[in-house]
């Protein structure tokens, strides 16, 4: 039986730095609705959830989600890596597809590389069965300092076995690693070259994990939306190709390439990091 590979995408209304970002316009359709369309041209997943959470302010999100058939599920507001193993379970899933909500840019090709690598050669079976059998735990197109990234900030893709999700879920404990889900699996890992365009190793927690890298570095192009001024220069792009959500990320960096002034809308806005925990999750540093 093949492993069943489930997209879940993190969706909040409560950003820090732009308010209810996920449901803004973005020609004719609301960013969230342009991530889901964008992640279910992926090959590989066969289901994309949604996960929010149980506050108030997401009722609006739930809403959206319920008139345009988009299954969604609640859970903690600050606990996302608990959100993420309840839309597992819920969704019985073998591989685990991480996509957050402010990256409308996200492309479905890059989805399926990282869920083409983590499966491998192997023949993945159900959890009903037996673990899956696959070559790594976690596989992204990118990590963050110290590691390098290649891909631009916007096309972020995790992908994970449901194993390494309940592992995770089990003994985590550090607030970063319950609100960013993933590190927990990488934290400490000594990536070496596998080839001209993965990094792989394992992590001190035992953790296989692999890292897709571009073989142009593009790790400094900023795509994603937590600032107004990231959500006009994400705007332009939708314009520019009249409303269609069928474009690459390759299509995206000819027209930037093209009309380079376009970077220059978002070039001064600091990407967050790891450690810009939200400062009202328990546990948080709020000075």
């Amino acid at each position: 039986m093949n492993a069943r590979v489930v997209a879940i995408i993190q969706a909040r209304m409560a950003s820090s730095r732009l308010p209810g970002k996920v449901l803004k316009d973005l020609e004719g359709v609301a960013m969230l609705g342009r991530v889901v369309e964008r992640t279910r041209r992926a090959e590989t997943a066969e289901d994309v959830i949604l996960a929010t959470t149980t506050d108030a302010s997401d009722d609006a999100i739930v809403e959206y989600c319920h008139t345009r058939d988009i299954p969604s599920i609640r859970g903690s507001h600050f606990d996302v890596l608990d959100r993420y193993y309840d839309a597992a379970q819920e969704t019985k899933a073998d591989v685990v597809i991480r996509i957050t909500a402010d990256c409308p840019l996200i492309d479905p090709t890059l989805i399926d590389d990282a869920v083409h690598l983590l499966l491998g050669s192997g023949e993945p079976r159900s959890r009903a069965d037996a673990a899956i059998c696959t070559d790594f735990d976690l596989v992204a197109n990118r990590l963050p300092p110290p590691w390098k990234r290649t891909y631009p900030i916007g096309l972020d893709t995790e992908v994970c076995t449901f194993e390494a999700l309940e592992k995770a879920w089990r003994e985590a404990r550090e607030p970063g690693d319950r609100e960013h889900v993933v590190p927990y699996m990488y934290k400490g890992v000594n990536l070496v070259p596998r080839g001209w365009h993965v990094s792989n190793g394992r992590s001190p927690r035992g953790f296989r994990v692999a890292v897709l890298n571009n073989s142009d570095d593009f790790g400094a192009y900023r795509w994603t939306v937590d600032t107004a001024d990231d959500l006009e220069f994400v705007r332009q792009v939708y314009r520019h190709f009249g409303g269609r959500c069928d474009f690459s990320w390759l299509d995206v960096l000819r027209l930037v390439h093209s009309h380079p002034e376009m970077m220059s809308i978002n070039a001064g806005v600091r990407h967050k990091t790891l450690e810009d925990l939200d400062e009202r999750a328990p546990g948080a540093d709020a000075s």
